[in-house]
């Protein structure tokens, strides 16, 4: 098991290597080498990832969680309280444990979907990703604006992407524009959960944890996916069972969780 940490101080992965008393590998001293698995993060060592889908090797992403670490009661200051584990994968895009306790313990709100919304929300991407699935960040939003616009006439807003996650504490938050939505499109974005979660449909224009509650074919934009209630309930614990806290990782819980 190779643990890689950026610059030998990712505290996440340090936490989760000693929770198997092994040590993490700094990323300035790691030559690939077709072993494994590896415990990895940031979106920027996507190549190493790819070589190990490649050779078969299995890894596993840490990167910021679904949801919990928006500022709420529990969380004022919206610290990053929350990060998920994947394996082979950027975001669970499938569901998969639906046991319900652990999101039954974060004590989030699931509104039922409303229909009389006005406003189409783009959530645009950050740089990175775009870059990991070969896009361009600079005009994605609006060639997806462009291409909504063959199909709708409704109102559409695009959110820019904040990059820092002070200036993102301070912004307007998302909720406020969902209220007044009709559908949400991103790209890989966790917006796409939080505007589930506030009864918004959603598109997904990459992989997404989003997937398995919303559509990707934007000439669909009319007639947007309401999945049921029990759908949705499902989804949500799958997520919740694959985000894990700092805590966690270094008690053990959560290697054992995602690999055993």
């Amino acid at each position: 098991m190779i643990f890689l940490s950026k610059g030998g101080a990712d505290e996440y992965i340090n936490a989760i290597a000693r929770s198997q008393r092994t040590p993490a590998i700094s990323d300035k001293d790691f030559t690939y080498c077709s072993k494994g698995p590896i415990f990895l993060r940031g979106l920027l060592k996507y190549k190493i990832m790819n070589k190990c889908l490649a050779d078969g090797i299995d890894y596993y992403f840490v990167d910021t969680g679904y949801f919990g670490n928006h500022a709420r009661p529990g969380n004022p200051n919206g610290w990053k309280l929350w990060h998920r584990i994947v394996k082979n994968n950027l975001t669970q895009t499938e569901i998969l444990d639906t046991n319900p306790k652990r999101w039954n313990n974060m004590k989030l709100d699931i509104k039922p979907f409303h229909k009389k919304g006005r406003n189409i929300i783009i959530a645009a991407p950050d740089e990175k990703p775009c870059k990991v699935y070969g896009e361009d960040y600079s005009t994605w939003a609006n060639k997806t604006k462009t291409k909504l616009e063959q199909y709708t006439d409704r109102p559409i807003i695009i959110r820019e992407r904040v990059k820092q996650r002070s200036e993102r504490i301070v912004q307007a938050p998302l909720t406020q524009l969902l209220e007044d939505a009709y559908a949400l499109v991103t790209f890989n974005s966790n917006s796409s959960v939080e505007a589930v979660l506030n009864g918004v449909p959603v598109f997904t224009l990459a992989p997404n944890a989003a997937d398995p509650v919303a559509l990707k074919d934007l000439s669909k934009i009319e007639t947007p996916f309401f999945p049921e209630d029990d759908l949705v309930r499902k989804w949500v614990y799958s997520l919740a069972n694959g985000q894990f806290t700092k805590s966690e990782m270094m008690n053990g819980y959560a290697f054992k969780k995602v690999v055993t």
